[in-house]
């Protein structure tokens, strides 16, 4: 129940923030963010006297990772080593040295699917689409429901211009939901399924579905803002502002406190030029403010790691 309520939070987190055409939304800072939370909370911040030059924080960050290096030598499977290695060469940006350290972590993990989702991302990043394909198979053989593997392999399927495959495979697992949710409860959030297939309804422009797909996830569950979030933005993009109105003021009453701001400048910014072509922004934890939802807007690809 804990990933559960973990995974349902980056989802939260990458809905809020993303266009409704995007499931390729910068999971790797969140996965990342995700991970290292807990080494970071207890960091002190340095004071403006203590702050040290880019190349210094550079130079301390390869000195950390070589340290990280040397321990693994003598213990190749310390996990505690291998985290550290993988966010000193993500802080360096060093996509391609953190697949050694992540393989060895979703090994030593196989029930923490954030290494495995983020391996997926780097291999997508460092352009093995079947290397990254496989990975989120792998998290969907032992857990179909995993929202940030379905996300992240449908942002694949859709970048590889096989939307009809995402579509397929989003509407398996909620005609397959039933069954998995007896032998594992609430092993499958189908509202956020469906809040997903919606999105690659969105992408494709097939409004129509899309919005019968919203519907349907609102009655699935009538306390959810997301499908109440996104069937007013498809209808915003289609010019129907008053329609989609008080679904925005919905969805406002809906949230909880933290996303309510963000849902008032979604119902308020107009898009620009670029959002209505195929690009899409690119966001984090760290961004204060999110950028206008685009719902025909095409995925972008993953985001460079922090």
């Amino acid at each position: 129940m804990t990933e559960t309520r973990k995974n349902r939070w980056l989802l939260n987190l990458v809905l809020i923030v993303a266009t409704v055409g995007l499931l390729g939304v910068t999971m790797l800072p969140l996965v990342t963010s995700a991970i290292s939370s807990n080494s970071q909370a207890n960091k002190p911040n340095p004071s403006p006297s203590q702050a040290a030059t880019p190349q210094d924080q550079k130079a301390d960050i390869e000195a950390q990772a070589r340290g990280y290096e040397e321990v693994l030598k003598r213990e190749p499977e310390n996990s505690t080593a291998l985290r550290g290695l993988l966010e000193a060469r993500l802080k360096l940006n060093d996509v391609k040295g953190v697949i050694d350290p992540l393989e060895k972590l979703v090994k030593l993990n196989p029930n923490q699917t954030e290494y495995a989702v983020l391996l997926a991302q780097a291999k997508q990043q460092l352009n093995d689409p079947e290397g990254a394909a496989q990975a989120y198979r792998n998290i969907l053989q032992s857990k179909p429901g995993d929202l940030n593997a379905l996300a992240g392999i449908s942002d694949l399927l859709i970048k590889q211009k096989r939307p009809e495959a995402a579509i397929g495979l989003l509407q398996d697992t909620l005609k397959q939901a039933p069954t998995a949710n007896k032998t594992q409860p609430n092993s499958v959030d189908t509202t956020a399924v469906q809040v997903l297939l919606g999105k690659v309804f969105a992408s494709q422009k097939r409004y129509d579905e899309a919005l019968t797909t919203f519907d349907e996830a609102s009655k699935t569950n009538a306390n959810d803002f997301q499908p109440v979030l996104y069937k007013a933005l498809v209808l915003k993009e289609q010019g129907k502002n008053d329609e989609a109105k008080p679904l925005f003021d919905k969805a406002t009453s809906l949230a909880p406190a933290q996303f309510k701001d963000q849902i008032t400048r979604l119902s308020t910014t107009q898009p620009s030029a670029s959002e209505s072509g195929t690009t899409s922004p690119t966001t984090s934890p760290t961004n204060s403010a999110p950028a206008t939802p685009n719902p025909g807007a095409a995925p972008t690809n993953p985001a460079q790691s922090n």
